[in-house]
């Protein structure tokens, strides 16, 4: 095949790495692509954290095509569609207690950059102007526009915008892998690192400058960081007390990747605002969201004088119909075939294929929570990154296997409806290759 590699700027990739050996797909059904070779291709990631029902799930596929048939495009300024409205209903009826108004996006960086918005916004309305702070945490990441990037804390996504970053601070991250090292599920030493948002952060910034806290659950794009038992009701409590919005972004948690709706549901933390994207419409069409308690939007209805826009933010495709008519449908995918249910069923094979791994080379610490881990490994000297990358290119020519690495960690993040052979050969083949990688 003669492809032109040159035109095409690549995203988080090394281009011209990439480009001296293109991997490339063509197809994709249930728990597997097809390479440009002919290759089937177990996908260990779902795609990128997103395809959580599989690829090319039938009836997700249908309804995206009987609405294109329908209705391509509806204007959502001052306009509606019926397939919006139910879309967010759907949504609003899966998510946690309370948080049930939605505001549609295309992408977790969006669904954001709406909330922090919308947190700086709410403020603002009640006559409390002075919160203009926003706090996320290290090795934390909340998507590449400006307001996900300045919250994130991770150097690379940061260094090249500096100026643009202002008014934020960082919680320190909870990885702790001294105490908690092959920890299975949940680590048990760690509570006390969220001590210091009250302690140090608010002593520092006064909490009556703070509008929001924004944290992944459970930090997936730098090597699924697990919050230690009790950390997250820690910065709940300290929300409540000092009158600061609490964010999760569940852009990665949502959806069953744990094995509930949302991490809210697995750690019983309710924040006040939920960010998701990904699996809510099974990647098949980009669309992220914000969903708020109610509370939020009514300060938004009741401030705002009548006829006036309340919330001055929104998209060309905020609830564009073709990601609505697959929203609906994914999320009914999720309840019928009861995936949520099954990814917790599933997980207690998959940590345990997950922590045969110990004692290979360069294994340093395995963690896992629902059908997400990470394998970290030790760097090469000199040269970060390149021992899993290594593994990584190795899974995927001689074993037909797609992982993720970030830096010098594996992570594994599949479908949810992935089985126990499937889970057998993941990661046999990665243990196939960790044995030959020096």
């Amino acid at each position: 095949m003669s492809l032109d590699t040159s035109h095409y700027w690549m995203p988080f990739t090394a281009n011209r790495q990439f480009k001296s050996r293109p991997r490339l797909l063509k197809a994709a059904k249930g728990m597997y692509y097809t390479a440009e070779d002919g290759r089937q291709i177990l996908d260990g990631t779902a795609g990128l954290w997103c395809v959580n029902a599989g690829h090319a799930h039938p009836k997700i596929t249908q309804a995206i095509v009987e609405q294109a048939q329908t209705m391509d495009f509806g204007t959502p300024f001052q306009m509606g569609h019926v397939k919006a409205f139910e879309a967010a209903s759907s949504l609003a009826a899966m998510a946690p207690a309370d948080l049930n108004r939605v505001f549609f996006c295309n992408s977790g960086s969006e669904a954001v950059d709406t909330a922090l918005k919308m947190a700086l916004a709410y403020h603002r309305m009640r006559g409390d102007g002075l919160r203009t702070k926003l706090i996320g945490r290290e090795r934390g990441y909340h998507g590449v526009g400006f307001g996900g990037i300045a919250v994130g804390g991770i150097a690379g996504n940061r260094k090249h915008f500096g100026p643009a970053l202002s008014g934020v601070d960082h919680l320190r991250h909870p990885l702790d892998i001294k105490r908690n090292a092959f920890a299975r599920g949940v680590p048990e030493h760690g509570a006390e690192i969220a001590d210091e948002f009250e302690q140090r952060l608010l002593a520092l910034h006064d909490p009556a400058t703070i509008a929001a806290l924004i944290v992944e659950p459970v930090q997936g794009s730098t090597g699924v960081i697990i919050p230690p038992k009790g950390y997250l009701n820690k910065l709940r409590a300290v929300c409540d007390k000092y009158g600061i919005l609490l964010i999760f972004d569940e852009v990665i948690t949502g959806f069953g990747r744990i094995g509930t709706a949302f991490a809210a549901n697995y750690f019983d933390v309710i924040p006040d605002i939920i960010c998701c994207a990904k699996g809510l419409t099974n990647a098949a069409v980009p669309m992220g969201a914000v969903i708020a308690k109610q509370a939020i939007y009514d300060e938004f209805m009741s401030r705002a004088p009548e006829n006036i826009i309340e919330f001055y933010h929104g998209y060309t495709y905020s609830g564009h119909p073709l990601a609505s008519a697959a929203a609906i449908v994914a999320l009914d995918v999720y309840r019928e075939e009861a995936l949520f249910e099954r990814a917790a069923s599933m997980s207690p094979a998959f940590e345990n294929a997950a922590h045969a791994l110990r004692g290979l080379p360069h294994v340093k610490d395995i963690r896992n929570i629902g059908l997400v881990c990470a394998i970290e490994l030790e760097p090469r000297p000199g040269k970060p990154t390149a021992r899993a990358y290594e593994v990584f290119e190795r899974c995927f020519w001689e074993k037909n296997v797609l992982i993720r690495t970030t830096g010098d960690i594996i992570a594994l993040s599949p479908p949810l409806i992935i089985d126990e052979a499937q889970i057998s050969a993941l990661f046999g083949a990665l243990s196939d290759v960790l044995k030959t990688t020096h």
